[in-house]
């Protein structure tokens, strides 16, 4: 990876995760994000509102990048990695790479709507700056997180 002057990867999801807390106390699918600029400072955070806002784009990687373009001044966060707890899906994807990200640092896997279900499409489409993706990081932390949710969910249902 070329990010020599970033702490440990799980040292930033750490922050994202604590997002995803916010999500679970709220009632939200809890998924997390932060956007670290390239001198590996923590530049913004999101997590996701999609009930709250009722919206789709209130993803936390959507919200944490227009925090990160409103903070720097730039819709081009060139340089910036975000680390989000779950695989983006293909419009969060879509938006990381739009915003010219050099990467992405994720924890669990996303079966039914990550990125990976529509990656050749997009790096097809996105292909001008290559987009590193790192996956599995604090994997089990994440994957407890959902799996909290989901069973609380169920029994209310």
């Amino acid at each position: 990876m070329n990010r020599p002057f970033f702490k440990d990867d799980c040292f930033y999801m750490e922050h994202a995760l604590a997002q995803a807390q916010k999500a679970l106390k709220s009632d939200e699918v809890p998924i997390g994000a932060v956007v670290v600029c390239p001198k590996g400072k923590i530049i913004s955070r999101g997590y996701n509102k999609v009930a709250q806002k009722g919206c789709q784009i209130e993803h936390a990687e959507m919200t944490a990048i227009k925090k990160a373009c409103k903070k720097l001044g730039d819709w081009r966060l060139e340089g910036c990695w975000i680390y989000v707890t779950l695989e983006p899906c293909s419009m969060c994807f879509s938006f990381i790479k739009l915003s010219r990200m050099a990467g992405v640092v994720y924890g669990a896997d996303s079966p039914l709507f990550g990125y990976h279900l529509d990656k050749d499409a997009g790096l097809r489409l996105y292909n001008r700056n290559a987009l590193e993706i790192v996956r599995g990081v604090c994997e089990k932390r994440s994957v407890s997180l959902l799996k909290q949710f989901f069973k609380k969910k169920r029994n209310k249902g």
